[in-house]
């Protein structure tokens, strides 16, 4: 006999970075050519040793670590965050319109959940996020897919166009994820007074804000009166404090937003791990220095990725920054006829590469998907990034 199965989670595709995995199941690499992994943004060393002696000491020492803590996070990080964002922003943030969550996808997932049900929409940015899209798809939402064309970039009257009275929000990811472009201040302010005027939340994913291009704040909307009627802001602590495992974020909200989001946090999780936000707050009071220096690494990466694109015949660079590059290779078209999807596959035996393809990141049959690629160079130093596009320079279809 088999169980059945909820209809919207069995319409919900695969998670795509497992599997990209599990292309990886029966190939041997050479030992002097191991695989290059660019297919997940993720820091892969462990965060700095003050760090790391802070959690020893809290997993040592303060009985209350190990045990259940406050739905929304503890006042402290709260504190902080809001005091950090105030200064950063040039606006107010109180520390009651702040929460802590499981990660920044558990923050997505609890704004959401407090928005919108079966049968709403959600406005999406393409290409997007793919846990986003999952999400929605699991809850019954309809992803509404924003073009953004060859820039990335989403514009205001487009997005004006796909609003319904079932539209409750709409989602912005800046430094883009997987586009890598960081949208203008002047477009994030354009979406915002779109969303006051029609009514619906603005969701801004500002998970990799520490390590854009542009100097200064990506935008002045705290600063605005009433900002709490309009604006969701998430964040996360994995990239910026190598917290990955623990599995730190943040939503900013209104607060009375925040007093629904506690019943989700209170029955998908109870409470996030105390041991990490302990970790989460001695980085925001003690790594300001040493997160300029990984901001500082994470762009020469960068310029060594947008160089090294350039050199390679055919392909073309549509977007770079923070921890991806998004690039449009040459093998889809004639002679070739190379999608996407194969293209990534191949890569892991040809040319010993693993990264995801743009029909990961767009609705099913979008013909630019296949011929997109997303690199995720964060994860490999600069004379990684060397290697990387002398395989792909190399690789002959």
């Amino acid at each position: 006999m088999t169980l059945p199965l909820s209809p919207a989670m069995a319409a919900t595709f695969a998670p795509p970075v497992m599997e990209a995995r599990r292309w990886l199941d029966g190939v041997r690499f050479a030992p002097g050519r191991p695989l290059i992994n660019v297919s997940q943004a993720a820091p892969m060393e462990a965060p700095p040793e003050g760090l790391r002696r802070a959690l020893a000491e809290a997993a040592l020492n303060d009985p209350a670590a190990h045990l259940y803590g406050p739905v929304l996070g503890l006042p402290a990080l709260r504190a902080e965050i809001a005091a950090q964002w105030s200064a950063a922003y040039g606006g107010r943030v109180e520390p009651g319109e702040v929460a802590i969550t499981q990660g920044c996808n558990q923050a997505f997932c609890a704004a959401i959940a407090t928005l919108a049900g079966p049968g709403d929409e959600v406005i999406l940015p393409v290409p997007w996020y793919f846990n986003h899209k999952m999400w929605l798809d699991m809850t019954g939402v309809t992803a509404v897919p924003l073009a953004t064309g060859d820039r990335l970039i989403p514009e205001v009257d487009a997005a004006a166009a796909l609003i319904t009275p079932r539209t409750r929000a709409i989602v912005l990811v800046t430094p883009n994820n997987p586009g890598g472009v960081e949208y203008p201040a002047e477009t994030l302010r354009g979406f915002y007074d779109l969303a006051r005027a029609r009514g619906i939340a603005l969701i801004l994913d500002e998970t990799y804000r520490d390590f854009a291009a542009r100097p200064g704040p990506a935008h002045d909307l705290f600063a605005l009166p009433g900002w709490q009627g309009t604006l969701i802001q998430l964040y996360s602590f994995s990239k910026a404090y190598r917290l990955t495992g623990h599995r730190v974020g943040a939503i900013t909200a209104d607060a009375a937003r925040l007093a629904e989001v506690e019943k989700f946090l209170d029955t998908v999780a109870i409470c996030p791990g105390q041991l990490g936000q302990i970790g989460a707050l001695w980085g925001m009071r003690n790594l300001g220095q040493w997160l300029a220096g990984e901001r500082d690494e994470t762009l020469a990466r960068r310029a060594a990725m947008v160089a090294g694109i350039a050199r390679l015949p055919g392909w073309r660079l549509l977007g770079c920054g923070a921890f991806f590059a998004y690039v449009e290779h040459p093998f889809a078209g004639h002679p070739f006829a190379i999608a996407s999807s194969d293209l990534a596959r191949r890569l892991v035996a040809e040319a010993g590469v693993l990264l995801l393809p743009g029909t990961m990141f767009m609705p099913e049959g979008d013909a630019a998907g296949a011929r997109q690629l997303r690199i995720a160079f964060a994860n490999i130093d600069r004379d990684g990034i060397g290697r990387l596009i002398e395989r792909l320079g190399a690789f002959r279809p």
